[in-house]
């Protein structure tokens, strides 16, 4: 999935110390960076959520707040149970695909950002869900700071490409990728009670080839979006 907008938290905090676990300005960087987080998000919705919008946003306050303040008319699709609170929460309107199926914006962050803006997302066990949502929409924004900024996948997240599979499908799907591209996994469930596979590739891929390679094995659901 190519990217329509890239927020990067680290042209937000341009000057801004990077933490470093021997400096006294360590505590300090952080909170800058959560800073920086903030003016990158605000700079999202601000940007991109508009009047009669129809949105799935991660930074739901932040689309409450320009709500309350502006009077404006959204509804919010979210891609997990614990988003799905959050919209109900703060008061916005609740919807879903079958209701909204075409969306005007969807704003989520990554877990990694490469330099062809290739991203790793799903980390935290929504994935299918999230690439649905995006699909969806006619723009999707992405938030990083610089953390999740690197050169090449891997780079900073360490844990692995997350890979959604449906779990009678999890030993096949293994063993292909492991025949095919070396690497290993172990699983975690999903909110769709699938399991996710964060799989540690021995190399540095051609991720657009990975990801269609992939996306061919009957039951799974790659996290790699070029």
């Amino acid at each position: 999935m190519r990217l329509q907008g890239w927020v990067s938290f680290s042209k937000l905090a341009a000057g801004f110390p990077s933490p470093s676990s021997r400096s006294p300005l360590r505590q300090s960087a952080a909170i800058m960076a959560e800073e920086a987080k903030k003016l990158a998000a605000h700079a999202a919705v601000n940007n991109h959520v508009q009047e009669s919008a129809a949105i799935h946003i991660v930074h739901v306050f932040l689309a409450a707040e320009r709500v309350r303040q502006e009077k404006l008319h959204i509804v919010c699709v979210p891609t997990s149970f614990q988003a799905r609170q959050l919209i109900l929460q703060h008061g916005l309107t609740l919807s879903d695909l079958d209701r909204h199926p075409e969306l005007d914006v969807a704003i989520d962050g990554a877990d990694e950002v490469d330099a062809d803006l290739t991203l790793i997302k799903g980390g935290g066990g929504c994935l299918t869900q999230e690439k649905i949502v995006a699909g969806c929409a006619k723009h999707f924004i992405v938030i990083a700071d610089y953390r999740k900024d690197s050169k090449a996948l891997g780079q900073q997240w360490k844990k692995g490409v997350p890979i959604e599979v449906i779990p009678m499908a999890y030993v096949p799907v293994s063993r292909t990728i492991a025949k095919r591209f070396g690497g290993e996994a172990g699983p975690v469930v999903t909110d769709n009670s699938n399991f996710i596979l964060d799989w540690k590739f021995e190399r540095a891929e051609n991720w657009k080839e990975v990801n269609t390679a992939i996306k061919m094995i009957p039951g799974e659901e790659p996290a790699t979006a070029p």
